[in-house]
C-alpha cells in the first residue's frame, strides 16, 4: 500500500471519543425516560389528606436529592474516566491526604442523612398520630372484599370482587380507622392518600385520616392474598359533614326498613297454615 493511501495517524480516535461522549450523554436521558418519572410528582400523588401532603413533599425532597447526588456521582465517574484514563506505561504523579476535600465529602453526606432522618421522623409522627375523634369506621378485609362498619349508626357496607364497596367519610374531620382481617394478610391502600397499612388476622391496626378535599378516590389490596386478589378494590368517597350525616341517616333507615320487612315476612309465614300432609 502506498504511503499516501494510509489513514492519518490518530484519525479513528476522534470518532471514538465523540461516540463515548454521546454515550455518556444518552445513558442518563435513557434512564430517566425508561423510569417513567413524572416531574415534579415523581410518581406520587399530591395528597388528599393532611398527612399525605407531607408524605408527598418528603418524597419530592428524597427524589430531588437522589437525582442531584446521582448526577454528581455520574459526572465524577465520567470525569475520572475521560481525564484520568491510562495514556502510557508511566506511573502518574501520586497525591494523598487532601484534608479539606476529605472532610467535605465525609461531613456533607452525614448532614444529608441526618436531614433526611429528621424530615422522615416529622412526617412519620403525623402519620401515626391518633387524635381524639367521634368519627370511627371499622374496616374489615376478607377474601376477597371489604366490610365498612359505622359503630353507633347501624350502617354496614359490604362488597367483594367486582362490587367495589365504597367507604364514605366526612371532609376536614379526623376519622379513626380500625383495620382488621378475617383470614389472611391484606393491604389497605389509597393512592390519593399516599397511605398503606397491613390488615392482619388477629391484630387491630388503628390510624387516623383527615381528608382535605371532597371527591371519589380508588383503593385496593396491596398484598397477594389469593385467587381474586386482583379484584379486591374499594373506593373512598369524601363528602361534606352535612352530606355525611344525611348518608348515615339514609343508610340506617334503609337497614331498618329491610329489617322490618324481613320481620313482617316471618310473621306472615308463621300465620299462614301449612297444608296437611297425607298420612
Amino acid at each position: 500500500m502506498e504511503p499516501s493511501a494510509l489513514p492519518p495517524q490518530g484519525g479513528p480516535e476522534r470518532p471514538r471519543r465523540r461516540g463515548r461522549l454521546r454515550t455518556l450523554l444518552i445513558l442518563p436521558l435513557a434512564a430517566l425516560t425508561l423510569a417513567g418519572c413524572t416531574v415534579p410528582r415523581f410518581g406520587a400523588s399530591p395528597g388528599a389528606t393532611t398527612s399525605s401532603t407531607s408524605v408527598f413533599h418528603l418524597w419530592q425532597g428524597f427524589s430531588i436529592g437522589a437525582a442531584v447526588i446521582g448526577t454528581l456521582v455520574v459526572v465524577l465517574i465520567a470525569w475520572s474516566v475521560v481525564f484520568h484514563r491510562r495514556r502510557s506505561e508511566a506511573i502518574p504523579r501520586q497525591t494523598q491526604y487532601h484534608i479539606p476535600l476529605e472532610l467535605t465529602y465525609t461531613i456533607i453526606p452525614i448532614l444529608i442523612v441526618l436531614g433526611l432522618f429528621a424530615a422522615t421522623m416529622v412526617v412519620e409522627n403525623k402519620e401515626v398520630a391518633n387524635p381524639k375523634t367521634n368519627v370511627v369506621i371499622d374496616v374489615n378485609a376478607f377474601q376477597w372484599g371489604w366490610k365498612f362498619t359505622y359503630p353507633g349508626h347501624d350502617v354496614v357496607v359490604v362488597g367483594q370482587t367486582t362490587q367495589d364497596p365504597t367507604m364514605v367519610m366526612p371532609v376536614d374531620e379526623n376519622v379513626r380507622i380500625n383495620l382488621t382481617s378475617s383470614d389472611v394478610v391484606h393491604g389497605f391502600y389509597v393512592h390519593a392518600f399516599n397511605f398503606s397499612r397491613y390488615a392482619l388476622p388477629g391484630v387491630l391496626n388503628q390510624f387516623t385520616l383527615r381528608a382535605t378535599s371532597t371527591g371519589l378516590f380508588n383503593g385496593q389490596c396491596t398484598q397477594l392474598c389469593g385467587l381474586y386478589h386482583s379484584l379486591m378494590f374499594f373506593r373512598v368517597r369524601v363528602v361534606t359533614a352535612g352530606q355525611y350525616q344525611s348518608w348515615l341517616a339514609s343508610q340506617a333507615n334503609a337497614a331498618a326498613a329491610q329489617a322490618a320487612q324481613s320481620a313482617t315476612s316471618q310473621q306472615i309465614s308463621s300465620i299462614v297454615p301449612t297444608k296437611p300432609t297425607k298420612g
